[in-house]
């Protein structure tokens, strides 16, 4: 609710109507003047004024794998498993999310090494040149693909010591959670201003103040360029994917087909991530030159996969309630 309010107290009209009403009177001619909207976006995410951590990112991660938990407990309950088995779930994945997600965007994005200019002066830091950068992750940078690939090594390693069940079993009920926990992940994006859209005139476009100001970040507002906010994008796509798959599970018993819930996550939420990197910015230096940037060529082998998991789903006879 607090993101919403902020939201609608920053819209303002950053061009306001200009018209000279005698030219209207005697030229027979109406001219139009744009109207820029937008929302300037200057949330900070800072929780305590100077300090870096806790911050409203780090709370934002923790209350979707909060959410996420009480999803799979009920899932867990109504199927008898143990709150042990549960607890060990959480861990698994917890882990894996935040190492994963990390090394992922270190891998996948960089940058690399320190970009230094003629003069001597860094201009980015690469996390191979500051190895210790890595660990900073509540300065933001998670790559979702990175996240999925520990997260899948996590759960075979769990579906075979814990669960004992097949791995089908345990991917079929972690999608809903994990929808939710990525819905969150992308509104701490955008509390970060980090993985912002290209630039546009849409009315619901936001200016990022700490992405395209510098510090001190006084930047008058009419010279921010506005953005897609892309984070909030992929979070509304993500929300309504928890949706259908808590809606899928509890109402259609999609868990009697093996393989149906999870190959519809795979399918639904990197199609989504796919199509909004086009009014993305490139993450990766590569992206400015390729047709298709660094998340979309990463998302095409997950929407593949999906495709066989969800097919294989339907044909096969469902198991016994």
């Amino acid at each position: 609710m607090i993101f919403i309010i902020l939201t609608l107290a920053n819209i303002v009209i950053c061009s306001p109507l200009k018209e000279s009403k005698l030219h209207y009177l005697y030229s027979k001619s109406v001219k139009l003047y744009k109207v820029n909207l937008a929302v300037n976006w200057d949330v900070s995410s800072e929780l305590i004024e100077g300090y870096k951590t806790p911050n409203m990112y780090g709370l934002l991660f923790v209350s979707g794998l909060i959410i996420g938990y009480f999803v799979v407990k009920r899932m867990y309950k109504r199927e008898k498993i143990e709150d042990e088995k549960l607890d060990k779930l959480v861990l698994y994945m917890v882990l894996a999310t935040i190492i994963g997600a990390r090394l992922g965007h270190v891998f996948f994005y960089g940058p690399y090494f320190d970009e230094i200019t003629s003069e001597g002066i860094v201009m980015s830091r690469g996390y191979f040149s500051h190895p210790l950068d890595i660990l900073k992750v509540w300065e933001g940078g998670l790559a979702s693909h990175g996240g999925a690939i520990a997260i899948l090594i996590a759960l075979i390693i769990y579906s075979k010591k814990v669960v004992q069940k097949p791995l089908m079993w345990i991917l079929d009920r972690i999608a809903a959670p994990i929808a939710v926990a990525a819905t969150f992940i992308r509104l701490g994006n955008l509390v970060n201003h980090e993985i912002v859209g290209g630039i546009t005139d849409v009315p619901w476009g936001f200016r990022f103040l700490y992405n395209d100001c510098y510090f001190p970040y006084d930047c008058p507002w009419e010279l921010i360029p506005i953005r897609h906010p892309a984070q909030l994008y992929e979070a509304i796509c993500y929300i309504f994917i928890f949706g259908i798959l808590l809606f899928l599970f509890w109402n259609r018993s999609a868990w009697r087909r093996p393989g149906v819930m999870f190959g519809t996550f795979l399918i639904l939420l990197f199609s989504a991530r796919f199509f909004i990197e086009f009014i993305k910015l490139g993450q990766a230096a590569r992206d400015a030159t390729s047709f298709i940037n660094t998340g979309q060529m990463l998302s095409i082998p997950f929407v593949l996969a999906g495709i066989y998991i969800l097919w294989n789903g339907l044909i096969k006879k469902p198991i016994e309630a």
